[in-house]
């Protein structure tokens, strides 16, 4: 595969300057830099597919190798199709923002205000948690007395015998 340098440094170009958009606050330049991330993600998709070949319809004369590979104009035909779809809501989120505010800049409200301002400590998230036990940490022979004692406890039931006095009989043992 050839590898085309001027190809390779307009998408480092378009990616760059996306990004660079869609950090800012207004939708305007949101809109623009996810319409320039995108066009940069269908040039990648179109470079990756590989050099340029025959049109993929079937001819005897022409050999498998010489054809291109429609996947890569499949995905990039869908991509476009997508992005005109996020690009046109995003454009009716920033014409209601500009009724009803006048103003395409995102605000800050109270929550992002107080969210900013408060500790980044969590009192349960951060505490000294205490050294656990497992289970797994002991020998099989101690497992397997807990086991026998835990078996002992649930199986035993109070039985009433013939004089009227409780008394408790293994049903294991």
């Amino acid at each position: 595969m050839i590898i085309d340098l001027s190809l390779i440094l307009v998408m480092g170009v378009l990616y760059a300057a996306g990004v660079y958009l869609i950090l800012d606050r207004s939708m305007t330049r949101v809109v623009l830099g996810l319409m320039l991330i995108t066009n940069a993600t269908n040039i990648l998709i179109l470079h990756a597919g590989g050099p340029a070949g025959f049109a993929p319809f079937y001819a005897t004369d022409i050999a498998a190798e010489d054809y291109s590979d429609p996947l890569p104009q499949a995905l990039v035909l869908t991509a476009i199709v997508i992005s005109c779809a996020v690009t046109a809501l995003i454009l009716g989120i920033i014409y209601r923002s500009w009724l009803l505010s006048r103003a395409d800049e995102i605000q800050d409200d109270d929550e992002d205000i107080r969210v900013a301002e408060q500790s980044s400590f969590d009192m349960e998230a951060d505490a000294d948690v205490e050294a656990e036990t497992s289970e797994f940490d002991a020998d099989e022979e101690t497992r397997e007395r807990q086991a026998n004692k835990e078996r002992r406890k649930t199986h035993s039931i109070p039985v009433q015998s013939a004089t009227g006095s409780d008394s408790t009989e293994g049903l294991g043992a």
